[in-house]
């Protein structure tokens, strides 16, 4: 039975402080709730936010990660790094970096390979522009990045993998796509990875909606046969904002 994870990516955004004050926020406010919660701080907040959830059920991500161990590659964190200041979970492949930093498929699979063979749970962020979607290339696009990113893992390692899918014209936009509009995706995303493992990995799999999910929304989206839960960003960089979805 899946249950809903809500996950809080901050991007490049809050100061130490504020870091530190919603991190203990949200440990107070999600305190015995009953849902997966995930808040995934900027690199240089992430110790000080690790000592603040350290014991509670929130756990803590980051929102990238090196390909390579350590060693000469500067302005790089490893994943031994990030386990080192309590890191458990990743997110790779999110559209920013594919689409501002550039990362290509292959890089966002050797990471993904990278942090689940150090002992690190994925979340997988797959999803189309919007030329592809009016193209009525949205579930092409989805199958590709599903192929490449999860090429070489294994169906056992398949229960350390969220995807999340967001669909790039709706994020930091205002714009979500509707319930019925992300359900099809999410449906498509789940027959695809039965093609890839089987039936039982596909229905164990966690597929988060990460397109501007609010409070507003997120009972709509949730309610929704196929999506588990949400990637956040905007309304996750306030407890008032990101508490109630994280309830539902």
């Amino acid at each position: 039975m899946r249950t809903h994870y809500i996950a809080g990516n901050w991007k490049m955004n809050t100061n130490k402080a504020d870091a530190v004050k919603l991190a203990q926020d949200l440990v107070k406010e999600l305190k015995g709730k009953k849902n997966t919660y995930m808040i995934a701080p900027p690199f240089v907040y992430l110790d000080a936010v690790a000592q603040v959830v350290k014991g509670s059920n929130i756990i803590l991500g980051a929102q990238d990660i090196a390909a390579n161990d350590n060693g000469a590659h500067t302005g790089e964190v490893s994943a031994d790094m990030l386990k080192d200041i309590g890191v458990q979970t990743i997110i790779i492949g999110h559209s920013e970096r594919r689409h501002e930093i550039g990362e290509s498929d292959m890089l966002i699979n050797a990471k993904v390979l990278k942090s689940l063979s150090k002992g690190l749970d994925v979340v997988l962020c797959i999803g189309e522009l919007l030329a592809e979607r009016e193209a009525g290339k949205a579930e092409q696009v989805c199958a590709f990045q599903l192929d490449a990113g999860l090429s070489g893992v294994t169906k056992e390692q398949m229960s350390h993998v969220t995807i999340a899918y967001e669909p790039v014209w709706a994020i930091g936009t205002g714009k979500t796509a509707t319930p019925a509009d992300a359900e099809s995706i999410h449906a498509f995303i789940r027959k695809h990875i039965a093609k890839l493992y089987d039936n039982k990995v596909a229905e164990n799999t966690i597929i988060q909606y990460g397109g501007s999910m609010k409070a507003a929304n997120a009972a709509e989206l949730l309610a929704e046969k196929d999506i588990d839960g949400g990637l956040i960003g905007g309304a996750a960089l306030k407890a008032e904002t990101f508490v109630p979805i994280c309830i539902l």
